[in-house]
């Protein structure tokens, strides 16, 4: 499986909401501003905008604001 594990994802997040919020945001704007064209790697895997978005918050590349509304 190419997904980030469970235990590198929790360290970057203060929570599994958190983690689960923040992905799914991401994974949204991947698609609609089309920035994941879902090309195959050398594998021949699709990666999908989940896939994607959960890799992102692994390498830092995702950042998020805890606000008293909710994460931003």
């Amino acid at each position: 499986m190419n997904q980030p594990s469970l235990d590198n994802l929790l360290q970057k997040v203060d929570s599994r909401y958190t983690l689960v919020v923040v992905a799914a945001k991401r994974a949204r704007q991947l698609t609609e501003k089309g920035e994941n064209k879902r090309e195959e790697n050398a594998d021949g895997v699709v990666r999908k905008p989940v896939t994607e978005a959960l890799q992102e918050i692994v390498n830092n590349r995702v950042k998020y604001r805890r606000t008293k509304q909710g994460i931003k």
